[in-house]
């Protein structure tokens, strides 16, 4: 299960409708780096890859490989835009530790 909030919505649903692109859902990843040793990545994707995970949340479509399905179960993503960060926020229970900036984490 992923949560997002009704902030994240609006704003994810806003990318989309800006593409230039046919958007088929938003992909969310995880990838070594960042301050904590694992860092969250997304991206509106043109296509549905064959082992994705496909989750839709508040009319939300939502594309996750793999590797980064159980490392973002049960994760929040908030969207943030306030005078000192604009951006989107992960909430992980999964991560033993996380950055201030809620953008990269360790399990």
């Amino acid at each position: 299960m992923i949560n997002l909030t009704p902030n994240a919505v609006k704003a994810i649903q806003r990318f989309i409708r800006g593409s230039e692109t046919p958007v088929v859902g938003l992909r969310l990843m995880i990838s070594g780096g960042g301050c904590s040793g694992f860092q969250y990545g997304m991206r509106l994707e043109g296509e549905k890859a064959e082992d994705d995970w496909e989750i839709e949340v508040e009319g939300v479509k939502l594309l996750v490989d793999p590797f980064t399905h159980p490392m973002i179960d049960n994760v929040t993503i908030d969207f943030i835009d306030s005078l000192t960060h604009t951006g989107f926020k992960f909430d992980n229970p999964n991560a033993s530790a996380q950055c201030s900036c809620g953008s990269s984490f360790s399990v």
